[in-house]
């Protein structure tokens, strides 16, 4: 099949929603009604082509991102399956950075979940447009209309169905189509690929023509034109009705809503046409804007094949084949096998080896990848995730992407001498796939500690050690990941003076430390007048205090949100150096902070519980005495849902004490909210423990 060019012609999309709504069922359903595949993979059977790893077959769930490209009606559509569990949230962040439209599902059972809320957000926050599926229409306790009430009252979309279904349960047949106005009918064959398109049973005349008034006023708040028409009670033609869906669905002024049972095969297709008809091309979106360095701002680069490359490095994935797997999406210019280009990020020159369009772990070759593709390169020995690739002539740096910080920790160590060198060289393979799994040795100790987003995804590396890598390795128990922050505001001078013959060390510096707000990280600002310390020495300054914030003087903890401002200091013709004025930064921030007052911070994460009505005592007591916040108490279809904030550290091995407490009826899901300060009297206890170099929790 030839490719389609037509920057019009691409769309980038991802399948995103809570565990279990059927994300990799209805992207094994597109594939092979595309033609992609010519087998349906099951989930159930561990033989989804999206869920390759050996980890997601076994357990039914999706763990890494994995890219496809196919084509519907003339056009490349490159599809992005992710994950729903919250462990996992760096592989949906990286990706919505990338995409430029999403199809949302929903369990037609379930409704609006905790996850789905979640990614609902993030999807806002990189204002990527959306549609709305619900799946699963043939099950019991299926509802319809109901998720489409919650999609507007919980998530606060201006949610609309463009199709209704013919009965639900056992009896949904099909559906009817809003736009072209006709009945849809799927027939259950074995390869379920039969669809009959007939009038609207009389019956459900009444109900279609009511669904689709609604549907016309609803999009002609969102369109001039429309709403003179509809005020005038004319009927707007097809392709009208379209072109107004398709803008306000670009503009995340609208959500078209679907629905279907992608296990029976029924609705993907027209799942498919809506993705054409209402998701934007690369050329629908503004362009892309970049800058380099401080001086050169807001570069932009249009979707064009015409302007200088600008590419993004959303993935990196080790194959035992090929070596590094760079995913990366082009907003500008050709990638060219073969070619030089430019890491700016990272100021690298690398050579670009081969280029691929992924198809899951599939891969197929091409010679370039143009603007507003997405494929994989083999070469980029020096990229990592959020670097931007570009040419030496027209430099550009791209916004990387943001990830959390890990909230969880275990220690590995070999079980042989022979593993040692195989578990560092696997970790740092890991490492580098995954910006939110982090890996550090405790010096005093000599113990590896790797840090993650929660129980499941540091398991997941673990396994991974064993299958992939064959590493043994003993494993510790799970650990929080505190940090250390100040209390107060203190103004402090720190003069660094070392004479050992010779030429000596001097550095002088007027400080203040203060409270910066959550999620601040270092601040630091120089208020130095007449030049008093030179530029070269305050970035010195601000690399020792940076140095000193990875071990607090409290426990050890890396430290957080703090402001630094140096307003006075001075300088030594012959013995400042830039060593002398790290060394005063590191020292006086430590005895700065000290003087300030110092306490301890936890992870707290937002927990949902969901349990039948019976069991709302056990569980509000059983969070409450885990130092919880209870938030919220509702009741949704028979069950009910408790919400607080929890202290990661209460949280290991709640899920077998949930099953004891509601005797295995119950569940829950929680992702990291903030921190927070630990009360004294524990914190305490904590650093006691930590001196003593006994594990605490």
């Amino acid at each position: 099949m030839s490719k389609a060019r037509d920057i019009t012609k691409i769309r980038n999309i991802g399948i995103m929603a809570h565990i279990d709504a059927g994300k990799t069922t209805v992207t094994e359903r597109i594939l092979f009604f595309t033609g992609r595949s010519h087998k349906i993979g099951e989930v159930d059977d561990g033989e989804a082509t999206m869920d390759w790893m050996i980890q997601e077959q076994e357990r039914g769930i999706t763990i890494t991102s994995a890219a496809t490209t196919t084509y519907w009606k003339n056009h490349r559509v490159n599809i992005i399956d992710t994950p729903g569990h919250v462990d996992f949230t760096a592989e949906v962040e990286r990706s919505l950075r990338v995409l430029d439209g999403a199809v949302v599902l929903f369990c037609a059972v379930g409704g609006v979940q905790p996850q789905s809320e979640t990614v609902w957000r993030q999807a806002e926050k990189y204002r990527v447009p959306r549609i709305a599926f619900v799946n699963k229409m043939d099950r019991t306790g299926a509802d319809f209309e109901g998720v489409v009430e919650e999609i507007k009252k919980e998530l606060g979309a201006n949610a609309v169905p463009v199709v209704i279904p013919i009965g639900e349960e056992a009896c949904f047949q099909g559906l009817i189509d809003l736009v072209d106005m006709k009945a849809v009918y799927y027939d259950d064959t074995p390869k379920g690929a039969v669809i009959r398109e007939e009038d609207i049973p009389e019956e459900l005349l009444p109900r279609a023509h009511q669904a689709k008034e609604e549907m016309i006023e609803r999009i002609s708040e969102q369109d001039d034109h429309l709403m003179e028409q509809f005020l005038n009670g004319e009927t707007p033609a097809r392709e009208n009705v379209v072109r107004a869906i398709r803008m306000a669905t670009i503009e995340g002024r609208f959500i078209p809503v679907l629905c279907g049972a992608a296990f029976k095969n029924k609705g993907v297709r027209r799942l498919l046409d809506a993705i054409v008809d209402y998701l934007p091309s690369p050329g629908d979106l503004p362009p892309v804007i970049g800058a380099y360095r401080k001086e050169n701002k807001d570069i932009v680069r249009n979707p064009s094949d015409d302007a200088p490359l600008a590419a993004l490095a959303f993935k990196v994935q080790t194959d035992k084949h090929i070596g590094k797997l760079t995913y990366v999406r082009v907003y500008s210019g050709v990638l060219k096998a073969g070619e030089f280009v430019l890491n700016s990020s990272g100021q690298k020159k690398q050579r670009v080896g081969r280029l691929f369009e992924m198809h899951a772990n599939h891969r197929e070759a091409v010679e370039e990848m143009h603007a507003g593709e997405v494929g994989a390169v083999v070469g980029l020995a020096d990229t990592r995730t959020g670097d931007t690739l570009c040419t030496s002539e027209h430099p550009i740096v791209l916004e990387s992407i943001e990830f959390p910080s890990p909230v969880i920790g275990v220690s590995v160590a070999p079980t042989s001498g022979e593993d040692r060198d195989k578990l560092a060289k696997a970790l740092h393979r890991l490492a580098e796939e995954d910006p939110t799994f982090v890996v550090r040795s405790n010096v005093e100790t000599g113990e590896v500690i790797i840090s993650g987003m929660g129980e499941l995804h540091l398991e997941i590396i673990i396994d991974r050690l064993h299958r992939e890598f064959n590493v043994k390795a003993a494993v510790g128990t799970p650990q929080v990941a505190y940090r250390e922050t100040i209390i107060g505001s203190i103004d402090h001078e720190y003069r660094h003076v070392k004479q050992t013959g010779g030429r000596g060390q001097y550095a002088h510096m007027v400080f203040r430390v203060e409270p910066s707000k959550a999620g601040a990280g270092l601040q630091f600002d120089d208020e130095i007048k007449g030049g008093k310390i030179s530029r070269e020495f305050l970035r010195a300054i601000e690399r020792g205090i940076i140095g000193a914030m990875a071990k607090g003087p409290y426990a050890g903890f890396p430290m957080v949100d703090i402001k630094v401002v140096v307003y006075d200091g001075s300088m030594h013709e012959v013995d400042s150096s830039e060593q002398a004025f790290r060394t005063c930064g590191a020292n006086g921030f430590r005895e700065a902070c000290k003087k300030a007052g110092l306490q301890l911070l936890e992870p707290t994460m937002s927990v949902e519980v969901t349990a039948p009505e019976d069991y709302t005592g056990a569980v509000s007591g059983s969070v409450a005495g885990k130092r919880g916040k209870i938030i919220a108490i509702d009741t949704k279809r028979n069950a009910t849902i408790v919400r607080a904030l929890v202290p990661l550290g209460e949280m290991f091995g709640y899920a077998s004490e949930l099953r004891n407490i509601t005797s295995g009826r119950g569940n829950f899901t929680m992702h990291f909210e903030h921190y927070e300060a630990v009360p004294y009297a524990l914190s305490e206890e904590i650093v006691a423990a930590r001196r003593e170099g006994k594990e605490k929790r």
